[in-house]
């Protein structure tokens, strides 16, 4: 049963119901109910899709079958056809290169007599070289459009003088489970406070969508609820921004589910949705720009902003940010340069056109039994793709300021939320043959998968090459031999895992930004942190996400729980049971080579060393002062602490005050 209301109000007969012209501000908790349909279409399913197009080619190729007449659809856009071109380059840069790299490798490898372990390590050499270089070529299109430009992409600058049309109404839905709830309208607040600001609030309402099943969790959030309204109410400016509030008792599909839901209630009521995270903030310009680049591309499904990771103090949380804001950039912008239109959505901090997503975006459950098949738990990728497939576009642009969320404050965090990440993901490339798809977000599904599948083939990748040190006569000469080419081959590596860091830190001397992450020494020595924190991390992630992609494969249950939103530094016990049982194996493993071949650990040691003081470094990492300390330092500093957004500095006031209440 819904939460009930405090009053009943009649619905419009006809067209949107009439929210606030019939009851009172804080009448009730949720607005009249002007239902619509949302209805999925059946999945074809991977074999069958295969199946269906191979006999669709046969026939076309029978004697006697005359073929249909084409039928010539619109002229592509100018940006359809840069697009193709630049994924055309894109792709001959990534064949080229890959070819290369297995060249390399293979004038590299030592003459023996194991044939076949050098075959399969050359096989999957090229394989995760080819997806190494996949993320190199993306982030070397990200420094060309932040040096160049893109004038075929959208940008929020473009929209800058558009007056706001009073009929494009917008409703901000923030689905919610057992959150922190200060945290959640804290940012919610300051959220709202800005849209007020900017003087268009009267054109946006706000609808807290709470799956919590914490009955003491969904008081808090029942009487945070009404404090905001209240809060509301004596802002500044005519009429105030509606905040609505709905407790599902029937919490079906998780996230997706509740969007959907939502749709089916008051979706016809709304020209546009932005779906906000738990964690999310966003600025009031950032929200009225999304609108209207909406109104001025009426074919634009999705409009996805790019999202500044900001507000924890942890040491990990903090290597995040940095990376996020220093090299992140540089792979969002080539993102943006190679999918333009056909982009992806990431779930939360975008802006829907409603409409079409009704009609099209509804997901059905894929048939199966395992961790395979279900609901669809990554909704956000294969609603992208549902949305282009129904002729609409997807956007993501860059140059919009003012969207931000948070990080996971620790390594267990990050890695809890992996897990159901891995099997989203995995389970989307079973979506990758259905009818209709476009051939950009039929990638991106196999990107998604890659992302986790490349973990295990890392582990394997590594576990011939310590069987082929193991085997060979002399391992420590097989070890100490360079050869010209071995040289070749780690400068042509180092090149391609460093470059794009060196590139981001480029980018931010072009743009003259240093002074904003603490000047130029701080810059650097940030740079080399966070470089050092995330080659120690590399294989305590690759052996966890080794491990999921097997949970997800065979059909093991996963507990859908969301990462905790706040920081509390991570328990020795907490860390010793996820991370101890690895750090176990990996010591007996390297006791093992030990009594093989002492000289062998050499090979080991830069992946096995990390995974063996995986519990310390992770409570380190985790520490909350430490983050504190570092950061009164300079250490790890992003512009948006040394000079924070007004739209922060309302969730941090907020979040604080609501802190300390309720320890009060």
């Amino acid at each position: 049963m819904d939460t009930p209301t405090l009053a009943r109000v009649t619905p419009a007969t006809g067209g949107r119901s009439r929210l606030r012209e019939e009851r009172h501000p804080n009448a009730v908790t949720a607005p009249p109910v002007h239902r619509g349909s949302m209805v999925p279409r059946p999945w074809r399913g991977f074999w069958k899709s295969i199946g269906a197009a191979m006999l669709s080619a046969a026939s076309a190729c029978l004697p006697g079958q005359s073929r249909p007449q084409a039928v010539r659809g619109p002229r592509p856009m100018a940006w359809e056809t840069a697009g193709n071109r630049r994924r055309t380059v894109f792709s001959v840069l990534t064949v080229l290169s890959t070819l290369l790299a297995a060249s390399l490798y293979h004038r590299a490898q030592p003459d023996g007599e194991n044939t076949w372990l050098q075959v399969a390590q050359l096989g999957l050499f090229v394989l995760l070289s080819a997806w190494v270089i996949t993320g190199f070529v993306t982030a070397l299109m990200g420094f060309w459009v932040m040096l160049r430009g893109d004038r075929h992409t959208l940008t929020a600058a473009s929209v800058r003088d558009h007056a706001m049309n009073p009929e494009a109404r917008t409703a901000l839905i923030m689905p919610i489970c057992n959150e922190d709830v200060a945290t959640v309208f804290a940012g919610l607040r300051a959220t709202c406070e800005s849209l007020i600001g900017t003087g268009h609030a009267g054109q946006f309402d706000v609808f807290v969508l709470s799956d919590s099943y914490d009955p003491a969790i969904a008081a808090a959030e029942r009487q945070a609820w009404e404090a905001l309204r209240a809060a509301l109410a004596e802002q500044p400016g005519q009429p105030p921004i509606e905040v609505y509030y709905r407790l599902r008792s029937r919490r079906t599909h998780r996230k997706a589910g509740n969007v959907a839901d939502f749709c089916r209630r008051w979706g016809k009521d709304y020209r546009y949705m932005v779906v906000l995270d738990a964690d999310s903030v966003m600025s009031g310009s950032c929200l009225v720009s999304l609108t209207q680049l909406m109104e001025a591309n009426p074919r634009a499904g999705i409009i996805q902003t790019a999202t500044q990771a900001i507000g924890h103090a942890t040491l990990h949380a903090r290597a995040q940010q940095f990376g996020s804001r220093v090299t992140g950039q540089l792979f969002t912008l080539g993102m943006q340069f190679w999918q333009l239109g056909e982009s992806h959505y990431w779930g939360h901090n975008a802006i829907i056109r409603v409409e079409p997503f009704m009609k099209h975006c509804a997901l059905a459950p894929i048939e199966g039994k395992g961790g395979m098949s279900g609901g669809i738990m990554s909704h956000d990728f294969v609603e992208a793709a549902l949305m282009r497939r129904a002729g609409y576009h997807v956007w993501l642009v860059s140059d919009l300021t003012g969207s931000y969320e948070q990080q996971p404050p620790d390594l267990l965090s990050e890695l809890q939320r992996d897990r159901r990440w891995c099997q989203g993901n995995l389970q989307n490339s079973r979506l990758i043959a259905e009818p209709g798809i476009h051939r950009v977000h039929r990638f991106m599904f196999g990107i998604g998968a890659m992302s986790y599948l490349a973990a295990p083939l890392w582990l394997a990748f590594m576990a011939l090459g310590t069987a082929l040190v193991l085997s060979h006569p002399d391992p420590l000469s097989s070890l100490r031999s360079v050869s010209d080419e071995r040289l070749v081959l780690w400068a042509w590596t180092l090149c391609l895992l460093f470059l794009p860091r060196l590139l981001g830190l480029l980018a931010v001397f072009l743009k003259g930004e240093q002074k904003r992450f603490g000047g130029v020494g701080n810059l650097l020595a940030s740079a080399g942190l966070e470089s050092a924190l995330a080659l120690i991390q590399a294989p305590i992630r690759m052996v966890a996400h080794s491990l999921f992609v097997l949970v997800a494969v065979t059909g093991i249950q996963l507990d859908w729980k969301s990462p905790p939103r706040e920081a509390h530094g991570v328990a020795w016990r907490g860390a010793a049971a996820q991370l101890a049982p690895i750090a176990a194996v990996v010591g007996l493993v390297l006791v093992g080579v030990a009594a093989l071949n002492p000289d062998a650990l050499l090979w080991m040691l830069p992946v096995t060393l990390p995974l063996v003081l995986a519990v310390p470094f992770t409570v380190a990492t985790g520490h909350v002062e430490l983050g504190a300390w570092m950061r009164s330092r300079g250490a790890l500093l992003i512009p948006e602490e040394s000079w924070s957004p007004a739209v922060l500095r309302r969730a941090w006031r907020h979040a604080s005050r609501l802190s300390l209440l309720k320890l009060a």
